[in-house]
């Protein structure tokens, strides 16, 4: 069940996160970059903060326990998007539908509201690539985005139309 969270909830994104980002960028960042950007991007600061400036964070759970969580932005930059910011599936539950929920949830979502494109950004070495070209997914572009600390996010812009 996917379940719309609020600021006391943060955590639980945070406590997945810190498990996921290991097995999903452990081959792909240094050590080093991997806890920089941990912390830029899951410190419940920057979490509540994202939460309070209009981000959605979504949990799925199964019998209670949280297996995943989704963040994503209506009308990303004042466009008729969607953009999801985060999706991550703890590592022992990957594989089992959970992220393909997710996308069919950001999709009715889409719909419901008439917005016409669902955007997400993904690193270029990442194996979720795949599975988001198998959920219609295109590649519009390339783009390198300076993090600090002389860090890139090497990432591909992934878009699906909506229908």
């Amino acid at each position: 069940m996917i379940k719309k969270i609020d600021l006391s909830q943060l955590k639980i994104v945070q406590e997945i996160a810190q498990k996921t980002w290991p097995t999903a960028f452990g081959e792909i960042l240094s050590r080093e970059q991997l806890e920089y950007m941990m912390k830029m991007m899951y410190s419940l600061d920057v979490l509540e903060n994202q939460l309070k400036t209009g981000h959605e964070f979504y949990l799925y759970f199964d019998n209670e326990i949280p297996l995943g969580f989704m963040g994503i932005e209506l009308n990303y930059k004042g466009l008729n998007q969607l953009k999801i910011h985060k999706l991550y599936i703890s590592p022992n539950q990957q594989g089992k539908g959970i992220g393909e929920k997710f996308i069919r949830f950001a999709s009715k979502k889409c719909s419901d509201l008439t917005i016409k494109t669902l955007t997400l950004n993904v690193n270029r070495f990442n194996n979720a690539v795949t599975f988001y070209e198998k959920l219609g997914f295109k590649n519009v572009k390339s783009e390198d985005i300076e993090i600090g600390n002389g860090y890139l996010m090497e990432d591909f812009v992934m878009e699906k139309e909506i229908k």
